[in-house]
């Protein structure tokens, strides 16, 4: 079993950075996929980025892609989010989640086995 924590979410302008972590505990993550996810009041979830069990694959939504960047760091069993030139329709609540089945690609949400509370990122102008 799995637990995930976000970190790092707040409130912040237009043009700024954030990051975002994700901590893991319970067991080491090492061989999970990992995925950052979404929401925004009233609108679906969205993908925002993945990355594989040992980070040499990713994928990062066309949303915020070249602002957004999803690395990890399994020594620490640590996934962040490196976001950038936020912008207000970034404005939602990020959750973290794990993936446990060997070597899936690529990663969705539907295939994600735990999940953390999520943590918001508001941006104003």
């Amino acid at each position: 079993q799995v637990q995930l924590v976000e970190s790092g979410g707040g409130l912040v302008q237009a043009g700024a950075s954030l990051r975002l972590s994700c901590a893991a505990s319970g067991r080491t993550i090492s061989s999970y996929g990992m995925g950052w996810f979404r929401q925004a009041p009233g609108k679906e979830r969205e993908l925002v980025a993945t990355i594989s069990s040992s980070g040499n694959l990713n994928h990062v939504a066309d949303s915020v892609k070249g602002r957004f960047t999803i690395s990890r760091d399994n020594a620490k069993n640590m996934v962040y989010l490196r976001m950038n030139s936020l912008k207000i329709e970034d404005t939602a609540v990020y959750t973290c989640a794990a993936d446990a089945y060997v070597s899936r690609w690529p990663l969705t949400a539907g295939g994600m086995n735990y999940w953390g509370k999520g943590t918001l990122v508001t941006v104003s102008s």
